[in-house]
């Protein structure tokens, strides 16, 4: 581990619960160091665990590793440190652990959902399921936000765009927190440690939750295979080029559970920021329509949902004066990148007119840039519009719950009012 960066254990899960600014003054201890810090790796029962990870905490760094997938690989796995096994990534193994040719041919199938006519149709669903959310959070008159409001849109656009009944939505973002919140006790009851009972404990409900989603998925493809409806089931099971059942399970886990969480703390911890930042939230009011567009950028970016991914470097090669060798494993911490000061200006500030924002929230550039940027921008602005039109008094009101994660930098519960 490179000298002055010992006290910092980024693997350590007890690290991502410390106090938010001391997170962030570890990450920038570590963006001024010499280069990127190899951090020790866990080895996790009955998956096992290799010798580590160099951390790419610069923005430099995150964005050109990005770039360049031939060297920087999802394969074997880009959300897991250590290795997938495969009882797992039956799952889990979907097509961001993949790299082309077969990446790019199920990232072609599914792009199926965001053609011009798919969005347009979007467009009305988010704007009438954001309607019917805030009627609801009105009539409600406060409560938690996560849960009323923030998780309701993504899981409800999502599985309507599917074709998922809305008896199923509730399951689903059950099953979601268990596969993205899988190291805090109060989405799976299991204490965050590594024995062997823990683990075995919150692998078998990480399992549970991956064998629900995906039977729902293959269920609903086995139906719109004998019976298309126009919904994105019957256009990705049907056709020349199609996803298989495994497939099309998989996908389904990433969609719902990539795109709701992503969504879903961005609306949270906008209302936070907005909270914290009235003289923000006075800018935005004077002119909604024009400054909204940048306001989601900054969330996004000031946020940063999705906190790192995975890459393996598949032969010796030098980036920035740091020697990789083949087999190296390296971490894309978004996070940290979204804070560099060689590229934003008071990184730590919330500003909604920042330009450029050349943030790495939704991945850095390159063929694994997130499929569905469009639509989340399109939720958190469609929400935001929606709320700050009707309610524009709406605040926060006491601190967040957090998620416990080192993956999805998540809001369990936010207290609110409307006034």
């Amino acid at each position: 581990m490179t000298r002055g960066a010992v006290d910092i254990d980024l693997s350590d899960i007890p690290f991502w619960g410390r106090p938010r600014r001391e997170r962030e003054d570890a990450f920038r201890r570590l963006r001024e160091l010499d280069g990127p810090v190899f951090m020790p790796e866990q080895r996790v029962p009955f998956i096992g665990g290799g010798k580590g990870y160099y951390a790419l905490v610069r923005h430099a760094d995150v964005t050109e590793a990005s770039r360049n997938a031939g060297v920087f690989s999802s394969e074997p796995t880009s959300n897991s440190i250590p290795d997938m096994p495969r009882w797992l990534a039956v799952y889990f193994g979907s097509m961001i652990n993949m790299d082309d040719p077969r990446h790019a041919r199920l990232r072609r199938i599914v792009s199926r959902a965001f053609t011009p006519r798919i969005l347009q149709k979007m467009e009305e669903d988010v704007a009438r399921a954001a309607r019917e959310i805030v009627d609801q959070a009105i009539s409600e008159g406060g409560g938690d936000f996560v849960p009323q409001v923030a998780a309701r849109l993504p899981v409800q656009v999502i599985c309507d765009m599917m074709g998922i009944p809305p008896k199923y939505h509730d399951m689903v973002l059950r099953h979601t927190n268990v596969v993205l919140g899988n190291a805090d006790v109060e989405y799976t009851g299991i204490r965050p440690d590594m024995s062997r009972l823990n683990v075995a404990r919150g692998l078998a409900r990480l399992l549970r939750s991956g064998h629900a989603l995906n039977s729902l998925a293959r269920g609903l493809g086995r139906e719109r295979r004998a019976h298309p409806t126009g919904d994105l089931t019957s256009m990705l099971v049907n056709g020349e080029e199609h996803l298989t059942a495994q497939e099309l399970g998989s996908f389904f886990i990433l969609l719902v559970v990539a795109g709701s969480e992503t969504t879903r703390n961005a609306i949270a911890h906008g209302l936070k920021l907005f909270t914290d930042h009235p003289d923000q939230r006075d800018l935005l009011l004077r002119d909604l329509d024009a400054r909204l567009p940048g306001a989601v950028e900054e969330i996004v970016r000031h946020a940063t949902p999705v906190i790192q991914f995975r890459r393996t470097v598949t032969r010796d090669h030098e980036m920035n004066g740091q020697r990789y060798v083949k087999g190296d494993k390296v971490l894309l911490f978004y996070n940290s990148a979204n804070r560099d000061e060689a590229v934003f200006d008071d990184p730590d500030a919330f500003d909604i007119t920042r330009s450029p924002n050349p943030h790495v929230g939704f991945g850095g550039p390159g063929p694994h840039y997130c499929l569905g940027a469009h639509l989340a921008r399109r939720e958190v602005t469609v929400m935001f519009r929606e709320l700050f039109t009707r309610v524009p008094g709406i605040r926060a009101t006491g601190e967040p719950d957090y998620l416990l994660s080192n993956f999805i930098n998540g809001i369990k519960h936010m207290s609110y009012r409307l006034s």
